[in-house]
């Protein structure tokens, strides 16, 4: 009899102990699944900041006479492409992001080939709408970069809670899964940078918005 009660306490104590365990290790993916998400919204946020700012963009440079049409098309055709690719958190594919990052990375190399060609205005590089607008996209642009470096810092810690074990157990009974974070694009390295202003000035910005992984 008293083994049975002893053996029974033992199962009851291995229980709960599985369960405080299960708890903790719930509550602490909870917790990491809540910083990739808010730093998802982040990402989002920047690059809705850019968006916002390329209208003024088109209309202060389409005021210039003579400028190439065709380039102006490209980055407002870019830009409801990238605008068009939306998603939530919880769908983080791999092919979800890829999908989403080549669709801003396409509109980051419209926007690089305008500025390259503004370059032989001088008029619009002397326009002070142009000369601010120019000052918010290197701004945001910055932001943007932090922005995914520091989405991949929370993918990543995420994810590797979810693969540690035991907290993988309990990851996949809750139905946590790996994220996907961003990754360079391909010739991100040989990045070209875009120069503003005077020759003896020569500040310049890189609208090459691809952020490697930490």
């Amino acid at each position: 009899m008293k083994g049975r009660s002893l053996t029974t306490l033992i199962i009851v104590g291995v229980l709960a102990l599985f369960l405080f365990w299960g708890c903790g290790s719930y509550n602490g993916l909870v917790g990491q699944d809540e910083t990739v998400k808010n730093a998802w919204n982040k990402v989002q946020s920047d690059y809705q900041r850019r968006a916002d700012l390329i209208p003024n963009l088109v209309n202060t440079v389409k005021g210039e006479a003579n400028f190439e049409r065709g380039t102006l098309n490209d980055v407002i055709s870019a830009r409801a492409k990238a605008s068009s690719v939306q998603l939530n958190a919880d769908d983080l594919t791999p092919e979800n992001i890829e999908r989403f990052q080549q669709a801003q990375s396409q509109l980051s190399g419209s926007l690089s080939r305008l500025l390259v060609t503004v370059e032989q205005y001088p008029n619009l590089r002397a326009n002070d709408a142009f000369r601010n607008l120019q000052a918010q996209l290197e701004g945001t642009e910055n932001r943007i970069k932090v922005s995914r470096n520091d989405f991949n810092d929370a993918v990543q810690t995420y994810n590797t809670q979810v693969r540690r074990f035991p907290t993988a157990m309990f990851a996949g009974i809750f139905g946590f899964r790996p994220r996907q974070g961003f990754t360079a694009d391909p010739g991100a390295e040989n990045a070209p940078r875009v120069d503003f202003g005077e020759p003896q000035r020569q500040p310049s910005v890189n609208f090459n918005d691809t952020a490697t992984t930490r």
